[in-house]
Order: C-alpha cells, then sequence, then structure tokens
C-alpha cells in the first residue's frame, strides 16, 4: 500500500529534516467531566435559568380593567400573537413552558412580603394599586398679640367722635393733632416734630396726608382748609367754604374732599386758585365720615342724620342713598379686594357694621358688634377688616370677610376708640382714645408672607411721648 503523503508542502530535502514528536499525555492536567444533563437544549443564545431569581416581585396581573370590562383579555389574546404568532399554545402557569413564553410574573412589581417591611415604603399603594390620600395637616389659626407693642402718650387728644385727628402717611409718620396743634412723629426715627400752631382762636379738627405721603390736610374749628408741606413743615395755602368746624377730610388722586358740621361736602381742586370747586348737598345733618374708593370712581359719605350716601366724581346729588343705620355713620372703609364693596359702622343706637354693593344698593351683610363703630379699615394684605368701638366695651375687633368670623379682640383702651389709622406696609394699626394715649397694634400678615405676626416690631416696647 503506498505511504501518505505528507500535508506540508515543503521543499524537496526538508521533510526529512522536520519532525513531529507527540507529547505523551501525562504532561497535560486533567480535565474534570462535567456529567451532561439530562436533557439538552440547543439555541442561539444563553438563557438564563430564572427558577432562583426574584422575578416572582413582577407581576403581569391579568385582572379586568376598571373601567373597561373584559378589555384585557382581548389585549392579552392580541399581543401573544404579536410576540409569538397565531394560535400560540394555551399559557397554564403550572405548566413548563418556553423560556420566552409570557408569564404573568414579566413587568409587574409586586411586593416581596417575606421581605422585612421599610418604615418609608407605601405598601398598600404597591401592592394594590390604590391610591394613597394624604393628609394635609390643618391650617394654624393666626395668632394675633393682646397687648401693644408700642404706647404713646398723647395729651390733649381730644374724646370727641366727630371728630379725625390721627392719620399714618405712606412715608411711615404719624400725624396727630392735639389741641391746637399738629405733631409729626416719625415711625422710623421716633423723632416728633412739631408741624404747626393753629393759635387760641382756632383748633385741629381734621388731619388727612395725600395719597403720596408729602402733603397733609388740616381742617380747623372755623371751617378752613390748610395745606402743609409735611417734609419743610410749611404751609402751602388755607381754603374756605364751610361755615363751621371741618371735621372730616379725604384725599383721591387730585381732589381733596371736606366734611363739615354745616351739612355740606366741598371738592377743593388745588391745581385752580379758588376755594372749592363744587358743593354737594345731600345729608341734613353733619357730615362726620367720607372716603374715597379705591379708583376715584365714588365716594361715600355718611352722616349725623344716619345716612350713607354714594356719589360719584361728576355728581350733584347723590346716586344712592343707604338708610338701614339707626345712628350717626362715621365709620367708612372701601374693599381694596373687590370692586363697589363699602363697609359702614354706626353709632351707639345702631352697633351694626354693614356691607353694600354700590352697583345696586344692596345690602350684603350685617353684624350686631354690640358697641359703637367708630372706625372701619380694610386691610390690603388680607381680606379682613378691623373696627373700633366705643361705648360700651372701647374694643378693637378682627374680622375675616366675607364669613365675618371675629379673628381677635383687642381691648387696652380705658375710653372710646375714635381715632385709627394703617402703617404703610399694612400690617400695624394705630388706635387713639380719649385716654390720651396712642397704641400701636400688629394686626395683620404682610403682603408677601402670610406668616403669623409676631409680637415684636420695629419700635423698643415702651411708653413714650408725643410731644
Amino acid at each position: 500500500m503506498e505511504s501518505r503523503k505528507s500535508r506540508l508542502n515543503l521543499p524537496a530535502g526538508m521533510e526529512s529534516s522536520l519532525r513531529l514528536d507527540s507529547i505523551p499525555a501525562a504532561h497535560f492536567p486533567a480535565i474534570p467531566k462535567t456529567p451532561s444533563p439530562s436533557k439538552t437544549t440547543y439555541g442561539d443564545r444563553f438563557i438564563p435559568c430564572r427558577s432562583s431569581s426574584r422575578l416572582q416581585n413582577f407581576a403581569l396581573a391579568e385582572k379586568p380593567s376598571p373601567t373597561k370590562e373584559g378589555g384585557n383579555d382581548a389585549y392579552s389574546r392580541l399581543l401573544r400573537a404579536e410576540l409569538f404568532g397565531h394560535d400560540p399554545a394555551p399559557y397554564s402557569p403550572g405548566a413548563q413552558g418556553s423560556p420566552i413564553s409570557p408569564s404573568k410574573n414579566l413587568f409587574r412589581f409586586k411586593m416581596d412580603h417575606s421581605a422585612p417591611s421599610s418604615p418609608f415604603s407605601v405598601t398598600s399603594m404597591a401592592a394594590h394599586d390604590t391610591a394613597v390620600e394624604v393628609s394635609t395637616p390643618p391650617k394654624v389659626p393666626r395668632k394675633i398679640p393682646k397687648t401693644p407693642h408700642k404706647v404713646l402718650d398723647a395729651p390733649s387728644l381730644q374724646d370727641d367722635f366727630y371728630l379725625n385727628l390721627v392719620d399714618w402717611s405712606s412715608q411711615n409718620a404719624l400725624a396727630v393733632g392735639l389741641g391746637t396743634c399738629v405733631y409729626l412723629w416719625s415711625a422710623t426715627t421716633s423723632k416728633v416734630t412739631k408741624l404747626c400752631d393753629l393759635g387760641n382762636r382756632d383748633g385741629v379738627s381734621a388731619i388727612q396726608w395725600s395719597r403720596e405721603g408729602s402733603y397733609i390736610a388740616i381742617g380747623t374749628s372755623l371751617g378752613d382748609v390748610q395745606i402743609w408741606d409735611g417734609t419743610r413743615c410749611k404751609k402751602i395755602r388755607s381754603m374756605g367754604g364751610h361755615l363751621t368746624r371741618t371735621g372730616v377730610l379725604a384725599w383721591n388722586s387730585c381732589i381733596l374732599s371736606s366734611g363739615s358740621r354745616d351739612k355740606n361736602i366741598l371738592h377743593h381742586d388745588l391745581r385752580v386758585p379758588g376755594d372749592f370747586v363744587s358743593k354737594l348737598v345731600g345729608h341734613r345733618s353733619e357730615v362726620c365720615g367720607l372716603k374715597w374708593s379705591h379708583d376715584d370712581r365714588e365716594l361715600a359719605s355718611g352722616g349725623n342724620d344716619n345716612q350713607l350716601l354714594i356719589w360719584n366724581q361728576r355728581s350733584q346729588s347723590p346716586l344712592l342713598k343707604l338708610t338701614e343705620h339707626t345712628a350717626a355713620v362715621k365709620a367708612i372703609t372701601w374693599s381694596p379686594h373687590q370692586h363697589s364693596l363699602v363697609a359702614s359702622g354706626g353709632g351707639t343706637a345702631d352697633r351694626c357694621i354693614r356691607f353694600w354693593n354700590t352697583c345696586n344698593g344692596n345690602m350684603l351683610n350685617c353684624v350686631d358688634t354690640g358697641s359703637q363703630v367708630c372706625n372701619l379699615a380694610w386691610s390690603k394684605n388680607v381680606n379682613e377688616l378691623v373696627s373700633t368701638h366705643g361705648y360700651s366695651q372701647n374694643q378693637i375687633m378682627v374680622w375675616k370677610y366675607p364669613s365675618l368670623s371675629k379673628v381677635a379682640t383687642l381691648t387696652g383702651h380705658t375710653l372710646r376708640v375714635l381715632y385709627l389709622a394703617m402703617s404703610p406696609d399694612g400690617q400695624t394699626i394705630v388706635t387713639g382714645a380719649g385716654d390720651e394715649t396712642l397704641r400701636f397694634w400688629n394686626v395683620f400678615p404682610s403682603m408677601k408672607t402670610p406668616a403669623p405676626v409676631r409680637d415684636t416690631g420695629v419700635w423698643s416696647l415702651g411708653r413714650t411721648h408725643i410731644r
């Protein structure tokens, strides 16, 4: 038999020089043999064994949808047909199916109840797919300090219901009429400045700062209206027109209105040389309340004839006559939050605060305060208002609107709280009474942060003198 040819193509003569010696098997380490499984599965990729994994935590639950009955069954059949072809073998959870056959344990997280539960886990949401109601903490009611944080002695502050002797400017200066003099107290520096002295023949019956806080109007017992520069302490002009004392003043953007014991209301325009530009006649007794709306369109006037009258800028007769009060109407305030909403308060025989819609004249609400209503002021920071009272409790009350629930009742004055003014930031009020004191109260929150007001202010707690 012919010998087998070499598998290597070598030049002649080299085959004899090359020799391949076989290496004995003892030189290689023995490789242990793994017993083959009873059933061998061949495939084009590696499929791991999932029997020891925790895929039972993920379940594809086949339960009906709460909104569409039977919708999940049709969707599951369609999904199986797309993934595994038409007419797939019916699946049973206990059967040994293909490694890639659909399973209800895929793509759905399920809580492993055997594992220790975490205090931060939402068990009910994960296990039962139900929404968890997170209860919000109850809103803490705002606490208002019951005592004033500042007290000023105001000697000769008159105990007269028909006068208006305290006002706070937008430049943080407090003006107070004491007898025949007007004093300015700086809320920033606590410096007191004497603005003017009307002399022995006259007296201060009303004061009112202009909206920009530069000028102050002074009503006198003789019926004049004086305009002073509050910065330079210099009188600008004096205007007549009233026959007797001018007890109430109200500025709008360019018009100063004055009410008098002579029953009339005068409009003064500082841009013209005359004493007044128009006269409003409607009250049958002294005009003791006067306020312009925030948009300058309407003027509310209250009188000792128990009437509340509503005027506009051009009217010579009142648009509305509101006669439900049974006592003098001195306290008037317009809402800064709602158009055409005004509140008015009655005297000792009435004791009520009434709320009006000036578009139609309807009374929206009424609350009996139990005391003479001397002043009203609506907060610009929150929808609340403050009222000051005389006979018989001499209290200060804070009300929520429109619920008219009482937020706080403050006491401390020993006589009627006849005077009220609000700070430029809307957080502090100052009250004056015939007990010759001015008391500063932290009542309202700030406009930006409605946090509870604190019992500390920019001024040190103590008692000082206004002059």
